[in-house]
């Protein structure tokens, strides 16, 4: 599948055949386990609540064991006294977890797949730009039809980075950063020449 190389100005340079990886088959039911993964390891598992054990108050017994016609009790932590512990509370923990390797390297073809069939896919001889400028950098994707994109690069590229930070439909990734969480979130998926080489020998 053949795609044009696009310059700054949104104006056909060549064109290129896509790599591999791009023209695979769509594994939907992949592509949703490895964000759920994505979304599982970003959680900070920090929700806690104190059982009877954490809870501060006195451990003599609250009144005679017979006799009072109520049920048998200890202390006043009890789950089912005001300001007593909680219950099967939650606790710290860790959500995050690993599919294998072969099954992410996968889901990330079937997400550069998708976005192929879908012709969302750009590629662009470089980002290049004399200046830290977000009223550029807009112009910039103007010029290539964008209103919301990823952007994928070889290497750091500071300009370009710090041009685009605060453009809340813009992302910036480094080649070994492409994730299945962001090829989705954004509409456009925009490629170096540069990146999309590394991009593909990173997962032949």
């Amino acid at each position: 599948m053949a795609i044009d190389v696009l310059n700054q100005e949104g104006k056909k340079l060549s064109q290129l055949e896509l790599p591999q990886p791009f023209q695979g088959k769509v594994n939907k039911a992949l592509i949703w386990e490895y964000v759920k993964m994505q979304m599982a390891t970003r959680r900070s598992g920090t929700a806690s609540t104190k059982t009877r054990s954490n809870v501060r108050g006195s451990t003599r017994k609250i009144y005679r064991q017979k006799g009072t016609g109520n049920a048998r009790h200890g202390d006043i932590k009890a789950p089912i006294f005001a300001g007593g512990g909680q219950a099967f509370g939650p606790l710290p923990r860790d959500y995050s977890y690993r599919m294998p390797s072969s099954s992410r390297r996968q889901a990330l073809k079937s997400a550069l797949a998708l976005k192929t069939k879908e012709g969302l896919v750009k590629v662009v001889d470089q980002f290049s730009f004399g200046e830290i400028k977000t009223k550029k950098a807009l112009e910039y994707f103007k010029n290539l039809g964008l209103n919301q994109a990823l952007l994928v690069v070889n290497e750091k590229n500071e300009k370009l980075e710090k041009s685009v930070r605060n453009l809340a439909h813009f992302k910036v990734l480094r080649a070994e950063g492409l994730n299945v969480y962001d090829i989705l979130r954004y509409n456009y998926l925009v490629i170096t020449q540069d990146a999309l080489s590394k991009i593909e020998g990173r997962l032949v």
